[in-house]
């Protein structure tokens, strides 16, 4: 349901998943119509593993927004501004479902035509949008930035020496979990041999700097998350479902990618009937910010235009 509107010309909105109120921002275009004629086409974004949509989302969401989008960017259940206990849970089925719900969300609001709506998605939902696009949801396209395809690949992509420093943490945390306890968390990202999720040498220092370009600090957010979800990653494959992905797909890979892997997500939109990827001379994080984010965007908005007016 919508809310307040906020200085940035969003509004505030809350959608129910699984029982639990997830938030949500609303962008609306200044005309009622996007691209074509009638209602308004429109995206539906969210983060990565473990993040917040405050860090740079409204970035892309406002570059969507002025060509003519709706856009919806929402927080999972147990992260940033929506509900649910414990917090920093991490559940592959749970977010699934938040997407789903969030689909349908949108496709529900006033002025958008339900049969334009595109999913996008980074890293960890990156991989999210290719699942559902791949398992029956209805979607006029799908951009995945940075896409986590392949759960052997992401843990043959994690240094010896992190993992062995994650187990206790792990063990600890799925012990409290049988015993309904409050979670054992680790690190989202740490320097390289740290007990954290994220150990690549750009890790650490590029979540300070997308904190930082979305007017943020470190402190402002939760950077950690339950440690139960890290054996389960390596069974999180989405790339298995890329043969009957038939909607356009956009696949952007860094090149220098240090956790999704670059020739893994390659072989995964070489799969896809209607896949198409690009490639960029960065690393993970380097798409959020500039110098790349500009040809980032302007790449998404390309495809994402061409999907809903073919005269672009």
């Amino acid at each position: 349901m919508p809310t307040a509107e906020t200085e940035q010309g969003r509004v505030d909105a809350t959608f129910r998943s699984g029982g639990v109120e997830c938030a949500a921002w609303v962008y609306r275009p200044e005309t009622s119509a996007g691209p074509g004629a009638g209602t308004a086409p429109a995206i539906v974004m969210a983060h990565g593993f473990g993040c917040i949509r405050d860090l740079r989302l409204p970035a892309y969401a406002e570059r969507f927004r002025d060509a003519g989008f709706v856009v919806v960017v929402f927080d999972y259940r147990h992260f940033g501004a929506s509900d649910g206990q414990p917090r920093q849970l991490l559940g592959i089925g749970r977010q699934l479902d938040d997407w789903r719900s969030a689909l349908a969300f949108t496709r529900s609001l006033t002025g958008v035509d339900p049969d334009r709506v595109i999913a996008w998605g980074t890293s960890f939902s990156g991989g999210h949008v290719l699942t559902l696009a791949g398992t029956g949801e209805r979607l006029a396209g799908v951009v995945a930035q940075v896409p986590h395809v392949s759960g052997p690949a992401a843990v043959r992509a994690t240094p010896l020496r992190s993992a062995v420093r994650l187990t206790p943490a792990i063990i600890g945390d799925l012990w409290r979990a049988a015993r309904r306890r409050e979670p054992r968390y680790v690190p989202l990202v740490g320097r390289p041999g740290a007990p954290a999720v994220m150990t690549s040498p750009d890790a650490d220092p590029a979540v300070d700097r997308l904190a930082a370009d979305s007017g943020l600090h470190r402190s402002d957010f939760a950077d950690d998350v339950a440690a139960r979800i890290l054996l389960r990653i390596g069974f999180y494959s989405p790339i298995r479902h890329a043969r009957r992905i038939t909607c356009p797909t956009l696949v952007q890979i860094a090149t220098r990618d240090a956790i999704t892997p670059a020739a893994t997500a390659r072989r995964a939109a070489q799969r896809m009937p209607r896949g198409r990827y690009l490639e960029y001379p960065c690393e993970h994080f380097d798409p959020y910010v500039d110098p790349y984010f500009e040809q980032i965007v302007a790449d998404q908005l390309e495809f994402c235009l061409s999907l809903v007016d073919p005269a672009t």
